[in-house]
C-alpha cells in the first residue's frame, strides 16, 4: 500500500490544501483518507483534498511526500487519472 501527497500550497477557501493519491486503487486511498480524519466529501474525481493541519498525519501515515507533478505523473500511471470534463461512467 503506498499513498502519496503533495506540499500543501494549493489555496482555497482560506487554507492550503495538498493532494492525497493511490497508485493502486481508489478502494485503498478511500480507506487511509479515513483513517487520517478525511471525510469522503474531500474526494474530488481522483485524490483527496487534504487542508495543511492534516498534512502531518498523512506523513505520519505513510503517505509519501512527493511533488504535484508526481502526484499526476502516478495517477497516469497507475491508471487512475480523471482529469476535470471527462464523463466517467
Amino acid at each position: 500500500m503506498t499513498l502519496y501527497i503533495d506540499p500543501p500550497t494549493w489555496p482555497g477557501h482560506g487554507r492550503l490544501w495538498s493532494h492525497l493519491v493511490s497508485d493502486e486503487s481508489y478502494e485503498e486511498l478511500h480507506r487511509f483518507a479515513s483513517s487520517i480524519g478525511c471525510p469522503r466529501r474531500a474526494f474530488e474525481r481522483d485524490h483527496y483534498d487534504v487542508p495543511s493541519h492534516r498534512y502531518p498525519a498523512a506523513v505520519a501515515a505513510g503517505a509519501l511526500e512527493v511533488s504535484p507533478r508526481e502526484v499526476v505523473r502516478l495517477l497516469v500511471k497507475a491508471g487512475l487519472r480523471r482529469p476535470k470534463g471527462r464523463a466517467w461512467g
